[in-house]
């Protein structure tokens, strides 16, 4: 760490509770003077940390959060802007070094601090059921759009990935997770074993399994993250688990 540099930490959260917290994360915030996040993301931890400042915008408003952190920072305050799950992975991380980029790089310096995404909290709840080679892919278009979405299906399937669907479907997207499994059912059988994580590390966190048959029937939102096992993919004790292949 440079201490010529302000320094603006990105911060993944995890699941939202404590408890998912990595010990670095809490570190980093117990000590910042300022939180900035998405409204609500700053709701999960506000009781934790109250006493410090706190700002937020609403969705959409990405890049006025990072233009927060900058101007906090420039005055010589300690500045972190959290994300849910790991801020490297959908998260802030990447447009904060875009920001950076367009500004005086001299005069900061970004800390991105590691933490737990819904594809790990969630396998965890589950059991097993990315115990070998899986990918991760978001359903929503609103920066990707849908033709690219459904490419990056198809060549998971074909490579027999244990696939995790991000953001599976919205009131604006409702039909987004049927449409997926249409697709993945051209190169996986209807048996396959799926499951429906909600609300994961927070209250009402709750999972069922299911089959890639019956995947498009399941209730599907945004603080929903979808697992379609590979073949090695069974169901153990009530548990969805992806064979290593151990002799």
């Amino acid at each position: 760490m440079n201490s010529d540099k302000h320094t603006i930490y990105i911060v993944g959260i995890g699941p939202g509770g404590g408890e998912g917290m990595t010990i670095e994360a809490h570190r980093v915030l117990s000590e910042t003077d300022v939180i900035i996040g998405y409204e609500t993301y700053i709701k999960l931890i506000k009781d934790r940390y109250p006493d410090k400042e706190y700002m937020s915008t609403p969705m959409k408003k990405e890049r006025e959060r990072c233009a927060m952190a900058f101007r906090e920072a420039e005055k010589g305050r300690q500045a972190a802007i959290v994300c849910s799950g790991d801020a490297g992975i959908y998260g802030m991380a990447s447009l904060m070094y875009e920001e950076l980029g367009a500004r005086d790089s001299d005069k900061f310096e970004l800390v991105t601090v590691a933490g737990v995404t819904a594809a790990v909290s969630g396998a965890a709840l589950l059991g097993a059921p990315i115990g070998h080679d899986f990918c991760v892919i978001s359903l929503s278009d609103l920066l990707t759009p849908w033709e690219l979405i459904e490419r990056r299906l198809k060549a998971a399937a074909d490579g027999d990935f244990v696939i995790v669907l991000y953001n599976p479907s919205s009131r604006k997207r409702a039909d987004y997770l049927k449409k997926a499994a249409d697709i993945l059912m051209e190169y996986m059988e209807p048996e396959r074993v799926c499951a429906v994580a909600d609300q994961i590390g927070r209250e009402g966190e709750n999972y069922r399994l299911t089959a890639l048959g019956e995947l498009g029937n399941e209730e599907a939102g945004m603080s929903s993250t979808v697992f379609i096992g590979s073949s090695a993919t069974r169901i153990i004790e009530g548990h969805m688990v992806t064979l290593r292949g151990y002799k």
